[in-house]
């Protein structure tokens, strides 16, 4: 059982927490750093936690293996190295970080302390996701040569002006730190690295400083080209195509796949749901037994930072640019 510290217990924190709090064999949560202990007893009552606001303390604690950060995105790279200097295992909420230094900075401290590092795209672990990729790794669709997403919704209609979110610093290119990097995720995963990025990032909408409109060309290594476009106030929408030289993949949602040959035909697959997030912290603590470094590639995690950046600089310049 790995033992576990949640570090940030508001919204998505409480999310993690009850995915597998007594439900799994595998992870297990003991202790929430918070801001407000005496504000969430409620919650540690709930799910049987010691609260605490001490992180250096969690991080000292020989009886806590590994912590999940579910802390605001500019905390992510110090709180990464603290714990990884510490010989603690970790899992961290996505985006990673906010710069590519940052990014590598975290993943270097952490191949030398030979700790384990996971990283919260937990769509990797949506059952229509999980089956586009085997498909095309077993060749159905043949070559990949260009993927289309759009992921978007409605929540920062809730943002309050104070709510840490609500501005540049924290939320850059709109809805890309909340919702887009998932697609991006997706998309590396599948074409290999984004070399060049063009983008438009605006705010159309909203009265706090965060961009409500986000739209992105890409090109890949390899050659594949692809779009994003990713809203932060807009009804909810979820969506992957992948085309191939032999047919296509059209995830809608995290439970259905279209599949469409060349010459018309398409073939509806569903799926049952799953939760996610119990799956991908009970991956996280099967990497932990194993002893492997990675759950998720750290080219592919250093890319899809440098990818976010560049699309801030892109619509800030109106220039394509190239990550190096």
């Amino acid at each position: 059982m790995l033992r576990t510290a949640i570090c940030g217990a508001g919204h998505w924190g409480t999310r993690l927490i009850e995915s597998v709090q007594g439900k799994s064999g595998k992870v297990r949560f003991t202790q929430a750093v918070t801001r407000d202990p005496a504000g969430k007893r409620a919650l540690a009552e709930r799910f049987g936690l010691a609260l605490t606001s001490d992180y250096a303390a969690v991080l000292a604690d020989a009886s806590i293996d590994a912590v999940v950060l579910a802390t605001p995105h500019s905390q992510h790279a110090a709180e990464i190295a603290a714990a990884a200097k510490a010989g603690k295992h970790v899992f961290v909420e996505k985006p990673f970080t906010l710069t590519r230094k940052d990014a590598e900075a975290a993943i270097a401290a952490c191949k030398a302390a030979g700790v384990t590092l996971a990283v919260g795209f937990n769509r990797r672990y949506a059952p229509a996701y999980a089956d586009m990729v085997r498909r095309i790794a077993a060749g159905q669709i043949g070559k990949v040569r260009h993927i289309e997403g759009q992921f978007s919704g409605p929540a920062s209609y809730q943002t309050e002006p104070g709510n840490w979110r609500s501005n540049q610093t924290e939320s850059p290119g709109g809805a890309m730190t909340a919702r887009g990097v998932h697609v991006v995720d997706s998309m590396v995963h599948i074409a290999g690295p984004v070399e060049t990025v063009f983008a438009f990032s605006e705010k159309q909408q909203h009265t706090i400083d965060v961009d409500d409109t986000t739209a992105c060309l890409f090109r890949f290594a390899g050659g594949v080209t692809g779009t994003l476009g990713t809203l932060h106030a807009a009804s909810a929408f979820y969506r992957i195509h992948v085309f191939g030289a032999q047919g296509a993949l059209e995830m809608r949602g995290e439970t259905e796949l279209l599949v469409s040959d060349l010459k018309g035909n398409v073939e509806r697959v569903t799926f049952p749901a799953i939760d996610k997030e119990r799956a991908e912290l009970e991956a996280f603590a099967d990497a932990v037994a194993a002893g492997t470094g990675f759950v998720i590639a750290p080219t592919e995690i250093v890319n899809t930072v440098a990818v976010t950046e560049a699309v801030v600089a892109s619509a800030r310049s109106g220039k394509a640019v190239a990550i190096g």
